[in-house]
């Protein structure tokens, strides 16, 4: 990006978290004791319990020093159908420049977004791939589940910190399919941190398709121990 770029994406997504902490109020936890520099060297932001599209909301709940950095180096794989929409799809595009627009298959969509990750960059991503409507299953009637796409991120960048945030969710905010947007309501959300290197040695396989396998279902386990109910 050119520094206008990065200035302008800066602006936004501190402009953003600013906002949302007019309108709304926020309850920060953590899985265990806050880790000292807890926002330094973060290499992969997993956010899980992907219910609405305004989840950018909970920018709020992160320091500036932080939206500063990864405004610049963030890479995020944004599905093809969110980026195809008028609205929410241009609202992405400069909210986050970077962001890859992949298909829901293993295609060179996802090759060329693994492209994308270089040594400096930051991956931000919904593990999920879709979002959970009001009944609690993805728009197909499906149960909600992480996609293994993740472990291949975490494959290529080896070494640093992953900020997991367990989302309590956004229905009572907004939910898929609704166009109503209610203010001064109560985001909850806990965090944790994982060393990546540590994380991937405790999957005991060489097998990409078991790390797949594993990794989701690790991280959907996470999901109901750690988040916060709504």
């Amino acid at each position: 990006m050119s520094p206008l770029h990065v200035f302008i994406t800066r602006l936004l997504v501190i402009s953003v978290g600013f906002l949302t902490r007019r309108f709304y109020r926020f309850e920060v936890l953590w899985v265990g004791p806050k880790p000292r520099k807890a926002w330094k060297n973060i290499r992969v932001f997993a956010f899980l319990n992907h219910t609405s599209l305004l989840e950018p909301l909970f920018l709020g709940t992160l320091p500036v020093s932080f939206l500063w950095d990864a405004a610049k180096r963030t890479v995020v794989p944004g599905a093809d159908i969110t980026m195809n929409r008028p609205i929410a799809g241009t609202f992405y595009k400069y909210f986050s420049p970077r962001t890859v627009s992949i298909t829901r298959e293993r295609d060179d969509s996802w090759s060329g977004f693994l492209d994308e990750i270089k040594p400096d960059t930051m991956v931000a991503l919904a593990p999920e791939g879709r979002m959970m409507r009001a009944n609690g299953l993805d728009k197909h009637g499906k149960p909600m589940t992480v996609r293994g796409g993740i472990a291949d991120i975490l494959c290529k960048i080896k070494t640093g910190k992953m900020l997991i945030g367990y989302s309590g969710g956004l229905h009572h905010v907004n939910a898929p399919g609704e166009k109503r947007m209610r203010l001064f309501k109560t985001l909850k959300i806990r965090y944790e941190i994982l060393d990546i290197a540590d994380y991937l040695q405790q999957f005991d396989t060489d097998d990409p398709r078991r790390l797949r396998k594993y990794i989701a279902e690790d991280l959907e386990k996470r999901l109901q121990q750690h988040k916060p109910w709504v």
